[in-house]
């Protein structure tokens, strides 16, 4: 656990403009799970905003499901010791937030406006075949929403889709199923694309020239797990090369086990035309990955909004992304004909596509479409809709 601070230096306390939005607040960010996704919006949000930001995180290596059992109990005992008075909470989906409230009364303001952040949830994030879900964290996640004061989603389709399956949470049950307060839940339900450090790729914009001699680079930048299929983007490979079509692969996404044998099968079997494979750590050689690489692929059943492939976007790689989950949402309607498919065969259609007219499409303006997730763009809008939050409105 440990104190962050960010933003621009500002004193603490509440200050109302004209229009009665609170400036210049000290936000205490707490974050239960700080790695992955999770530590890099919170930090970027710390870095950029125009409030000074407390961050009091914990570190991953207790596992998310023990963080969402017991991580209430011990960031309450650390607000004990807190040595001023915030004007604004916001935590993430993987804190008890009524647990936390209650633990830490004595600590905070009766008054204090409370924002929950929703990386992803447990109600609708899919399972792999066999495991049945544990309702007890789906619920964690519903009264968390109840007790905040706003609930802000990283996508519209996290939002729509957490609530539409919402009711039948305590739908399950045959009395005081409150269904009411869903409908309160919806009201402060608002969507806030997270910002993305996309500065950190800018060096090595020019490092490296395609080569037109040699097969374009597809890349995969997601994890090997389940919930990301990688299968059906293996099975996609083996249709281009059946059909004669060249290409070069790039495999830089994270994995869970890299001892698992289909993972070292696909090693082994894509070996002849790979020019990288394995979780890229160090930032420097991943940016030189994702501006060497031409199409960055995705083929995920779960996606609540979609980092690696913005970054991939910003680096030059023309996506080839599901119609689905929250993808639609990153590009404008008029590139999803190019770039969105619906069904397997129609992934290997439009990678062909894409492969065959690289060298034309790579020249389109996709790092302006990244743009907009960029810091500088994204911590303005998180300014404004906290600020309203604080304000009461």
């Amino acid at each position: 656990m440990c104190f962050v601070l960010g933003g621009r230096d500002r004193v603490s306390g509440d200050r109302q403009s004209g229009g009665g939005i609170i400036q210049g607040m000290h936000i205490l960010w707490l974050d239960p799970f700080h790695g992955g996704s999770h530590a890099a919006v919170a930090q970027g949000y710390a870095q950029h905003s125009q409030h000074q930001i407390t961050l009091l995180t914990m570190p991953v290596t207790g596992g998310w499901r023990w963080r969402m059992r017991g991580a209430a109990v011990s960031l309450a005992r650390q607000l004990a010791d807190l040595p001023y008075a915030p004007d604004l909470l916001i935590t993430t989906d993987l804190l008890d937030l009524p647990t936390l409230l209650g633990l830490a009364r004595r600590s905070l303001s009766a008054d204090l406006p409370v924002v929950l952040y929703m990386h992803e949830n447990q109600l609708t994030y899919p399972l792999p075949k066999g495991r049945s879900r544990d309702l007890s964290y789906a619920w964690s996640n519903y009264t968390s929403a109840l007790a905040a004061d706003a609930v802000l989603f990283n996508s519209d389709f996290h939002r729509t889709s957490f609530l539409a399956a919402l009711p039948e949470l305590p739908g399950r049950y045959h009395d005081y199923q409150e269904l009411d307060l869903i409908e309160a839940l919806v009201a402060k339900s608002y969507v806030c694309y997270p910002g993305i450090d996309l500065a950190r790729h800018e060096p090595y914009a020019s490092a490296i020239a395609p080569d037109p001699s040699l097969p374009p680079i597809i890349l995969w930048n997601s994890r090997w797990d389940y919930d990301k299929q990688p299968e059906q983007f293996f099975a996609a490979l083996e249709a281009l090369e059946a059909q004669g079509v060249a290409f070069r692969l790039s495999m830089a996404g994270d994995y869970v086990d890299p001892q698992a044998e289909r993972f070292a099968a696909a090693r082994r079997r894509w070996a002849h035309c790979t020019v990288h494979w394995g979780y890229a750590a160090d930032a420097a050689h991943y940016s030189r990955l994702l501006h060497q690489a031409d199409v960055v692929v995705s083929t995920a059943a779960q996606e609540f909004f979609g980092i690696s492939v913005l970054e991939a976007i910003f680096c030059g790689c023309v996506p080839v992304l599901p119609h689905r989950l929250s993808y639609p949402e990153l590009l404008p309607p008029a590139y999803h004909a190019h770039c969105l498919y619906h069904t397997p065969a129609e992934l290997v259609l439009r990678l062909r596509t894409t492969l065959e007219q690289i060298s034309t499409m790579r020249h389109w303006a996709w790092r302006e479409l990244a743009l907009p997730y960029a810091w500088p763009q994204a911590a303005p809008r998180f300014d404004a809709l906290l600020e309203q939050v604080a304000a009461g409105r």
